[in-house]
């Protein structure tokens, strides 16, 4: 039985190609969530004016992952101490954020990003991640799925 996890991280393509990498991660899918307009576009999105983060949803098997060890990839995937920004992409729908599915998600979130701002990796830098309820994930248009792969690569530079 698997488990499903959803995370922003900034530019969808390199965070999917980053869990899609963790041993016992199933399946990824790149979406937006968090926003207001319902079936939202990338267009929409990129637009600014949806409030929709580009996520991932993840599904893993928690025989061979934990959502904890999900968790450690995400904090070290990105930096979550810059307010809606990643690299060169700036915008809310760019923001660090962990969708939670239930309490058990919420808690183990809520832990993580405590123990990961004790870390001298962000000494003097508060962590702005928002650690927020789910809400309906909206699959991206089909050719941002696996966009890396599709193109060889297993990082962007614009990511």
């Amino acid at each position: 039985m698997t488990e499903k996890a959803v995370f922003a991280a900034g530019c969808f393509w390199g965070v999917e190609e980053t869990f899609r990498s963790v041993k016992g991660v199933t399946s990824t899918r790149v979406g937006y969530t968090g926003g207001s307009r319902e079936n939202p576009t990338y267009n929409d999105v990129c637009s600014g004016g949806t409030h929709h983060a580009e996520a991932v949803e993840v599904e893993f098997d928690p025989t061979q992952v934990s959502y904890d060890a999900l968790l450690d990839v995400f904090w070290g995937s990105h930096d979550p101490t810059t307010l809606n920004r990643q690299g060169p992409d700036v915008g809310e729908q760019y923001r660090s954020a962990v969708f939670y599915l239930d309490e058990r998600q919420r808690s183990a979130a809520e832990a993580s990003k405590e123990r990961a701002q004790g870390t001298d990796r962000f000494r003097g830098r508060r962590i702005v991640t928002e650690i927020t309820p789910a809400r309906t994930f909206w699959p991206a248009e089909g050719y941002h799925q696996r966009y890396l792969e599709k193109r060889g690569l297993k990082h962007c530079k614009i990511c």
